[in-house]
């Protein structure tokens, strides 16, 4: 029986997206079929590059072809990827930016700021064009994950204006004011002054084309938050937390803001840091310092993905001090968990773009 172009096309029709809940020849993801003989190639093009879906739906589209056209047929598929946005184009420097995404908690010292720089590395080690906004105003610490104390912003045109061109370590796109400030000078703003910062990071600095920007928040819900829910066109927000009941309550009303009417940013989902701590000599042993499931049962509670659990690891800490995020070192527990977070993350901005609900 022969191959055709039609038969492969139909077949593909059998292979649903399964966040989307769609066939893949429906969401416009299958591009450039051919067909010789035997042989079949095509492209199937994913709604983001940190897609964790990416081996089940290449499979499912080889046994289609196997099962419903030919299965002695020698298939070929391109994996690619075009990460999508609901952003609408505007002619500021975020015009080439398709996904905005907020770094946020209820309180400080729960890591917050760790987890920005690896979720931005993390979807840059996917192959996604990632910057990194650090909108810790009165504590930025970016400067200091990323390795570069010393550098500062350049120069950049844009459409004949003076901009700021971010600095660029590890792949990354940074802007920070820690870039601003010496490290004995403290940043003494009142809150027009601060949310002015604010706006500038983002509309002074010339980005370029990125899928994902993520913004490394301050604590609370002040400001600064209600600042960029007015002002800047997000995606979604992430919430970062510890199991804790305190940091839970205060995680609450992080959430709460969001939810607001007059802000209306989507929740991408909960994070929850420090779930355990794991020593070294005993690898086999958990131990809930503080407190266990207090994030998870909250994401329960309130219908939101649980996007990871996260361990309290010395090396996290000791790599953000060396200025090298822990995502970086290969194949340790700690960095499979952090590309985990930003495809769990990446998935969600999936879903959320194309108007389908995560069940």
């Amino acid at each position: 029986m022969e191959i055709t172009i039609q038969s492969v096309i139909d077949a593909l029709k059998h292979v649903d997206d399964p966040d989307l809940k769609k066939d893949l020849v429906t969401l416009n993801m299958v591009k450039d079929v051919s067909v010789e003989g035997k042989n079949v190639s095509f492209t199937v093009v994913l709604t983001t590059p940190a897609c964790p879906m990416k081996d089940m739906i290449h499979n499912a589209c080889m046994n289609a072809i196997l099962h419903y056209v030919d299965k002695e047929a020698k298939v070929k598929i391109n994996m690619t990827a075009t990460v999508t946005t609901k952003k609408e184009k505007d002619e500021t420097t975020l015009r080439d930016v398709k996904n905005i995404i907020a770094v946020a908690s209820g309180k400080g010292g729960v890591g917050k700021s760790t987890i920005a720089a690896n979720l931005a590395l993390g979807l840059s080690l996917q192959g996604a064009k990632v910057g990194l906004v650090d909108a810790d105003i009165y504590g930025p610490s970016q400067h200091i994950m990323f390795g570069v104390v010393n550098e500062g912003p350049g120069s950049a045109d844009f459409n004949g204006q003076k901009k700021m061109a971010p600095v660029e370590n590890y792949g990354i796109k940074l802007n920070s004011i820690g870039f601003l400030a010496g490290p004995n000078q403290v940043i003494a703003l009142r809150g027009p002054m601060a949310t002015k910062a604010l706006s500038q990071l983002f509309y002074e600095t010339v980005w370029g084309e990125l899928d994902y920007l993520i913004v490394d928040l301050p604590p609370g819900t002040g400001d600064i938050q209600i600042s960029l829910c007015s002002q800047i066109p997000l995606t979604g927000a992430v919430i970062v937390c510890t199991p804790q009941d305190v940091a839970i309550a205060d995680a609450r009303k992080g959430i709460a803001l969001f939810q607001l009417p007059q802000t209306n940013v989507p929740i991408l989902g909960l994070i929850e840091n420090m779930a355990w701590f794991t020593p070294d000599e005993l690898p086999n042993n958990k131990y809930f310092i503080f407190g266990q499931d207090g994030v998870k049962n909250l994401s329960e509670e309130l219908k939101l993905p649980l996007l990871a659990q996260l361990p309290l690891v010395q090396s996290i800490r000791e790599s953000s001090d060396a200025g090298r995020p822990a995502v970086m070192q290969d194949n340790t527990p700690q960095s499979i968990a952090f590309i985990e977070l930003a495809q769990n993350v990446a998935q969600q901005i999936a879903i959320k773009n194309s108007g389908f609900v995560s069940v």
